[in-house]
Order: structure tokens, then C-alpha cells, then sequence
């Protein structure tokens, strides 16, 4: 399969598709109507990659402003390619059409977050022009 991979923002109609990706993903199955709500309600921008009519990977973008900083601050929160549409230069599209969508909205900073030991993310971002930075992150449950 050599189609290219098309990249748009998801919309509400894309629910059980990004329900599908997201479980293969994480192994969280999140209902459509929740999907739905998100993709219309929120701060999120999700995108999604398409190879002829089928969904093959999705990233998330947020983006806000702080007290802190002048500028509006951007964060890539999720990535997922499905395995038969990796190494296609899918993870490079959906980086690049989120980092434009989040330059039009002001955006001037982006950070991603990964697992340290994600060797292939860690290698897209690279490739993608993230450097690594020193900072240690901490999680609760609350």
C-alpha cells in the first residue's frame, strides 16, 4: 500500500474511528458520544491521518494561555500510528499539520511529552526538530 496520507482535523463524524485508534492506542475504550462532545466542546485539536478511506493514526494538540508567559503555549499531548501505516510518514504529517494549525492559533512554543524509553518517538521528534530538555515530570491521581 503506497496511497499517501492525508491529514485534517477530526470531526464528530470520526468518533468511532478515533475510538478504535485511541483503544489500540491505550487500551482505553471511550464511548462516541464522549468523543463527540470532546471534538466539539473543547481546546483540543485532533488530528487525523487518513490513508484512502481509512483512518491510520491520530495526534492531539492543546494550547493555552498562562500568567506567566506572554505568548500562548502549545502541547502535542498524543500520537498514535497504527502499526500498518508506520514508517509511511504519517507521524510527520500529523506533527507538521498540528504545529500549523497551532502557529495560526498564536502558538509559538510546542512541547511533547514521551515516554523515555519511546526510542521511535523520540526519533520523529528529533527528526522533526524537538530537542530533548532536562525537565522531570511528575503525575498524581487525585
Amino acid at each position: 500500500m503506497n496511497n499517501p496520507i492525508l491529514v485534517r482535523l477530526a470531526t464528530p463524524e470520526d468518533a468511532e474511528s478515533l475510538a478504535k485508534l485511541n483503544y489500540e492506542f491505550n487500551g482505553v475504550l471511550m464511548d462516541m458520544h464522549t468523543i463527540q462532545e470532546t471534538l466539539v466542546s473543547s481546546n483540543e485539536l485532533v488530528a487525523l491521518g487518513i490513508r484512502g478511506d481509512t483512518p491510520v493514526g491520530f495526534a492531539c494538540g492543546q494550547y493555552f494561555k498562562s500568567v506567566c508567559y506572554r505568548e500562548l503555549y502549545g502541547e502535542i499531548t498524543e500520537m498514535y500510528v497504527s502499526e500498518n501505516a508506520r514508517r509511511s510518514g504519517c507521524a510527520t504529517s500529523l506533527l507538521s499539520f498540528l504545529e500549523a494549525e497551532l502557529r495560526a492559533r498564536g502558538v509559538k512554543d510546542v512541547k511533547i511529552i514521551t515516554g523515555a524509553n519511546n526510542e521511535a518517538a523520540i526519533a520523529t521528534y528529533t527528526k522533526n526538530d524537538y530537542t530533548r530538555q532536562e525537565h522531570v515530570v511528575l503525575s498524581k491521581k487525585l
